[in-house]
């Protein structure tokens, strides 16, 4: 495919608030092929057989590792010529999802390595770098760890206070300082640290973790995922060469950060891995456990639950998926321009970090729900160490710290939106403005035409109150009446407007794109899942937006506002209890989760 074909299907990074898809540019988990699904079948072996099984036992960190090393899993992101597979992104993320059903403490150690241990160097290390430490790590020889947090700087990285001080001669750096939360670091071989260079320029450094001075806390003692290596690392006059140096001295926060983003999507995509497993033990054991002479997946209220998870999770896997297709496309457009791979991996994930950090909130916080939604299934036992659920719900946690708080996330993805709306790249203003003039003539009162007619309808006007309230706040802090940057809440609240809105659309486009190929599920099916994510979506969007706005926004315009979230969430009731019903009875039969 050319260069010209890929730029026309490509939607820019956060331009899906202003610029409509096509349901047959999306790649959606029905698109895989024979080669992907061996893939699968083969991660999902080992997950069940051996992660599943010892993943949250600390001592079996290593072997795993190495066993998943022997296997590819470790090196699948990885070019060939430094010992990867180099295989494509959405194959890439059919492992992590299957990776992702594995446990919190495995997750955790593959995360770790795989991203923030294996791809800083990969970005921006030196060939000598690459060709020293990536075939290790790929193979699983070696075991990565990334050293950044503090005590005194977690969210703020750059306030780190760990030192890089060159000697006199010139050609040694002593590096003195103490990090923590440090994932792998108890049997890590090669660390990823970053130290003030002179105390001022913020700097990575790649070096063997054996090195003299490197010391090691004890383990802590966590509420979930006990089976990860968590440790202290102290540097007490660690001497490392100049060529240790990762990147530019000074521009470690290139790496901080651009080395986030595709972990923000992974850790997404690795929850999403997890909602299919916590709905699939849900189903099961309400299929097995019996109350009243009947299973206990029989009861309205239990099937609720089970409907409830299973659409969270589609919805997820329908967004991953979508983003992931964009990851890949993007990339490929940028290495027919000449770009290498590393690059092209870089700034693709750059390109779309709004939509990375869209993904960890989702499915971070969706994963959060169904487990606890997993609990109840199994009362009484789910609150007990002997049954699954427990663990679960003590290791999910952590998914909404790490990577980036949710909180963080949430207010960059409209930093990130608005500045890239300030530099030209998105045009806000054009498509802002047109909604507000819209305001002011009487509604369009044409009903919807086509099988999808009604969602797309409302997924217009999710954009048109998203352009709305975002709008508002932008040309006010323009005009001087708001500092965004002191009204954190009204971020926030923009960012889950944004979410909703990205979430809603890649629902629609999959559920298209698999009724318009004869999906393998029936078409009735797909519409329960569609229509009662929109019908309480739409609800979500009212309140969203009218919180939003009163809290910036008064007097007359604000009326006019209001009127306006009445008139953009105009999404018919619908009867959800029938629709979901429906779905429950699907995955009741199938004895697990059995959308895709």
């Amino acid at each position: 495919m050319d260069t010209q074909t890929l730029e026309k299907k490509l939607i820019a990074g956060g331009a899906y608030l202003i610029q409509d898809s096509n349901h047959s540019d999306i790649f959606v988990p029905e698109d895989f092929d024979e080669d992907q699904q061996m893939i699968r079948d083969m991660t999902r072996e080992f997950v069940s057989k051996q992660a599943r099984e010892r993943g949250h036992l600390l001592e079996e960190q290593v072997s795993l590792m190495e066993e998943a090393g022997a296997l590819g899993l470790l090196g699948a992101h990885i070019p060939e010529q430094y010992g990867g597979m180099g295989l494509d992104t959405n194959t890439n993320t059919l492992i992590s999802e299957e990776v992702g059903a594995g446990g919190g403490s495995f997750n955790t150690t593959f995360a770790a390595h795989t991203g923030i241990g294996m791809l800083p160097i990969l970005y921006f290390g030196t060939e000598e770098q690459k060709q020293r430490y990536l075939p290790k790590l790929a193979s699983g020889e070696w075991k990565a760890a990334y050293c950044l947090t503090e005590p005194g700087s977690g969210s703020d990285a750059l306030a780190a206070k760990t030192r890089a001080d060159l000697k006199p001669s010139g050609d040694t750096y002593v590096i003195n300082g103490q990090k923590m939360w440090i994932s792998n670091a108890g049997f890590a071989d090669v660390f990823i640290v970053f130290a003030q260079v002179e105390g001022e320029k913020f700097t990575g450094f790649v070096m063997p973790a054996n090195l003299p001075g490197i010391t090691l806390g004890e383990e802590e003692d966590k509420m979930g995922i006990k089976g990860s290596s968590t440790r202290q690392v102290f540097f007490e006059n660690v001497e490392v060469p100049l060529s240790a140096v990762l990147g530019d001295v000074g521009k470690g926060h290139l790496i901080a950060f651009n080395t986030l983003n595709i972990g923000r999507y992974k850790l997404g995509n690795l929850a999403m891995g997890g909602c299919k497993l916590a709905n699939t033990e849900s189903i099961r054991y309400a299929n097995a456990r019996v109350q009243f002479k009947q299973p206990i997946a029989n009861f309205g209220a239990i099937q609720e639950k089970l409907a409830r998870q299973a659409i969270k999770t589609f919805v997820l896997e329908s967004t991953v998926y979508r983003i992931s297709g964009l990851l890949e496309q993007q990339k490929n457009s940028l290495l027919e321009q000449g770009e290498s791979i590393e690059q092209a991996m870089l700034q693709s994930a750059e390109e779309y970090a709004i939509e990375c950090a869209a993904i960890k909130i989702a499915g971070s916080e969706y994963l959060d729900k169904i487990i606890d939604e997993m609990v109840q299934v199994f009362g009484g036992y789910g609150f007990s160490e002997e049954y699954p659920a427990a663990r679960a719900y003590r290791d999910q946690r952590i998914n909404r710290i790490y990577e980036g708080t949710n909180e963080i996330n949430r207010m960059l993805m409209v930093n990130m939106l608005l500045k890239r709306a300030l530099k030209g790249k998105i045009d806000m203003v054009g498509p802002a403005w047109e909604v507000q003039k819209e305001l002011t003539r009487m509604p369009d009162l044409s009903q919807p035409q086509g099988t999808f007619g009604v969602e797309h309808k409302a997924l217009k006007d999710f954009k048109k109150l998203g352009l709305m309230v975002l709008g508002a706040a932008a040309k006010m802090q323009m005009d001087g009446e708001l500092d965004l940057k002191n009204e954190q809440e009204v971020l926030m609240l923009g960012a889950d407007i944004l979410t909703e809105i990205l979430l809603a659309e890649s629902l629609l486009l999959r559920v298209e794109k698999i009724s318009s190929n004869d999906g393998p599920l029936s078409p009735e099916l797909y519409q329960s899942i569609l229509k009662v994510h929109f019908y309480e979506a739409n609800s979500r969007m009212q309140k969203l937006s009218t919180d939003a706005l009163v809290s910036f926004v008064t007097g007359d315009l604000l009326k006019t506002f209001i009127l306006g979230v009445k008139r953009f969430t105009g999404y018919p009731p619908v009867n959800i209890k029938e629709h979901k019903r429906a779905i429950a009875k699907h995955l009741i039969a199938k004895d697990g989760y059995a959308l895709s």
